[in-house]
């Protein structure tokens, strides 16, 4: 169990009993530690029953875990980049920071309808027949 509590940020605090985390072996370079200590992390975190993200948040957050989320919405982050177990743990709380914070971010603001100006109307126009006067000469000369 993660003690500390996990800030995201203002809004949002994860306790530390929220956080499950798990040691495991981690492949890769490393000689005999990888071998004998665990220092690969899985970080698990329930975002579907956690109190401090309301609907909007675990619905981005479900979204964006894509295949790390199971089908009762506990999404596992495994990190094991480094040697070191602390910093492996580090580690995987910093990118579920920012998984969390980008499904916070406010919606994109409704796209505004334009017309196009009158201007890149006629441009576009002159191009267009510009081009069909190009195609045209391509073809067959006349026999007339």
């Amino acid at each position: 169990m993660a003690s500390d509590p996990l800030v995201i940020n203002s809004r949002i605090t994860i306790a530390g009993w929220e956080l499950v985390e798990q040691f495991v072996l981690a492949g890769g370079p490393g000689g005999q530690n990888v071998n004998k200590v665990s220092t690969a992390v899985q970080l698990f975190f329930d975002i579907a029953s956690s109190p401090a993200l309301n609907d909007r948040v675990k619905a981005n957050a479900i979204r964006l875990g894509g295949s790390r989320v199971s089908k009762d919405g506990v999404l596992m982050i495994e990190a094991s980049r480094f040697r070191s177990q602390e910093r492996n743990r580090e580690d995987a709380r910093e990118r579920l920071k920012a998984l969390l914070l980008e499904a916070a971010a406010p919606p994109p603001p409704p796209r505004r309808k334009t017309k196009p100006t009158k201007g890149s109307v006629e441009r576009r126009l002159k191009e267009k027949s510009g081009r069909a006067v190009v195609k045209k000469m391509r073809g067959r000369p006349s026999t007339e």
